[in-house]
C-alpha cells in the first residue's frame, strides 16, 4: 500500500513520447497564421523568438501560449486550430507512442490503491485522439485538460480538480510528475506532497532544478519506488 492517494501524471514528455512533434506542430501553426510580433526588447528573428517562447512554456495550455504570442484572440484561435490539425496528423501517422514502462507504472500505482489522473495542455479533442491511438481510453481514473479545470499550468487548477473529482482526502497525499517547469510550478502551488520532474521531455535537469521540486527522476518508471 501507499500513503499517497493520487498520482497526477503529465502526458506528452512524461507518459507519452512524440519525438518533438509538439514543437513541429507549433512551427506549422506559426507558419500557417504568420509570425507574431517579436517580444518587447527582443533582438532576434520573430520566428526564433516565438519558438524560444514555445520551448520555455512547454506544458502550458496551448491556446494560452498562442494568445500570449499573438495578443489577438482570433489569430490565437486560428493558430491553435492549425496546431491541433498538425498534431492530430502526427497522431494518425503513429508518431505518438507510450514512454517506455509508463503503462506499467500506471498499473503498479493502481494496484496499491492509488488513483491516477493524466493531465495535459492539449485540448480535450487532441488529448482524446492520443488516448485512442494508444488504446488508453480506460487506463487512467481521470484525464484532464485545461478546459476541464479552468486554467492550465503553471496554475494548480487541473491537480486540484483531480483532488475534488476523485475525492482525495489530503492534497499532501498527491504525487505529481511532469517534464516541464510548468508541471512543477502547478504541483507546488497545489500543495502536492511529491513534485517530481522527469528528464524524458521538454526541459532538462538545469531547467527543472530552477523550479520548486522534491525529486528529479530520469523517467516516470522511477516514481513507484518513491510511493510504494
Amino acid at each position: 500500500m501507499s500513503s499517497f492517494e493520487l498520482a497526477a501524471l503529465d502526458m506528452a514528455g512524461t507518459t507519452v513520447a512524440d519525438g518533438g512533434v509538439v514543437e513541429e506542430a507549433f512551427a506549422a501553426a506559426i507558419e500557417a497564421v504568420g509570425q507574431p510580433s517579436p517580444p518587447a526588447g527582443s533582438k532576434g528573428h520573430p520566428a526564433e523568438d516565438a519558438l524560444a517562447y514555445v520551448r520555455e512554456t512547454m506544458g502550458r495550455s496551448k491556446i494560452e501560449v498562442f494568445t500570449a504570442l499573438y495578443g489577438d484572440a482570433a489569430r490565437a484561435e486560428a493558430a491553435n486550430l492549425a496546431f491541433e490539425a498538425a498534431y492530430d496528423r502526427a497522431v494518425s501517422a503513429g508518431a505518438v507512442v507510450p514512454v517506455e514502462g509508463a503503462e506499467a507504472v500506471i498499473g503498479q500505482l493502481q494496484d496499491v490503491g492509488m488513483k491516477v489522473c493524466l493531465t495535459t495542455g492539449f485540448s480535450p479533442q487532441t488529448r482524446d485522439a492520443i488516448l485512442a491511438s494508444l488504446g488508453w481510453q480506460q487506463l487512467a481514473d481521470l484525464v484532464l485538460s485545461p478546459r476541464d479545470a479552468g486554467r492550465g499550468r503553471p496554475w494548480p487548477d487541473m491537480i486540484l480538480t483531480a483532488v475534488i473529482r476523485l475525492q482525495i482526502g489530503d492534497v499532501r497525499h498527491v504525487a505529481v510528475a511532469g517534464d516541464t517547469t510548468s508541471d512543477l510550478w502547478a504541483a507546488h502551488r497545489a500543495g502536492a506532497g511529491i513534485v517530481a520532474g522527469v528528464l524524458t521531455g521538454a526541459h532538462g535537469r538545469a531547467e527543472l532544478e530552477q523550479a520548486p521540486h522534491t525529486h528529479i527522476l530520469e523517467t516516470v518508471r522511477e516514481l513507484p519506488g518513491l510511493l510504494v
